[in-house]
């Protein structure tokens, strides 16, 4: 399953340039993940300071 960035997400963008494939982009107040090009990597969750992304 894709990872998903929740509401804790303070849009620091420190997951942006960690994912390998480009699948988060800033959103309205917070980031996203495409869930169709995530890879399940977990890159994201660990630079993440509020543990936003998490696993679907």
């Amino acid at each position: 399953m894709a990872y998903v960035i929740n509401d804790n997400c303070i849009a620091c963008g420190a997951c942006s340039s960690e994912c390998p494939v480009e699948a988060i982009s800033e959103g309205d107040g917070k980031y996203v993940i495409d869930a169709a090009t995530c890879i399940e990597c977990g890159a994201c969750a660990g630079v993440c300071p509020v543990d936003a992304p998490q696993a679907e």
